[in-house]
């Protein structure tokens, strides 16, 4: 939401929902169900702000399965496939294949 106020202070527009995914699928359940429920009451602000910014349509939940959960990448120790598998889903290379970039391209020219 900071990111979207501050695309907007610099003058351009997003005009695209923001996609929030979650691995936890009670949590979406929560957000979307209208019934504040007695099991629920110990969540306060972060539940308020998220049910008002999806009734806005600002937000949108979406579920994804834990395997699948690309920022754990920042969050969790790895295996080298998983890392290797997120590191690919972000578009992000090693320096390694940076640098044997640029020698083909030089290569070329």
């Amino acid at each position: 939401m900071w990111l979207q106020n501050l695309i907007r202070e610099l003058g351009f527009f997003i005009g695209k929902v923001t996609q929030i995914w979650c691995d936890n699928s009670n949590s979406i359940k929560i957000a979307n169900n209208l019934v504040f429920h007695a099991q629920t009451k110990h969540i306060e602000v972060h539940y308020h702000f998220i049910r008002e910014k999806m009734l806005n349509g600002e937000i949108e939940l979406n579920h994804i399965p834990i395997s699948d959960q690309v920022a754990d990448i920042f969050t969790k120790p790895l295996g080298n496939q998983k890392f290797l598998f997120f590191q690919k889903a972000l578009g992000l290379c090693s320096l390694q294949q940076i640098n044997s970039q640029e020698k083909e391209l030089k290569a070329q020219n």
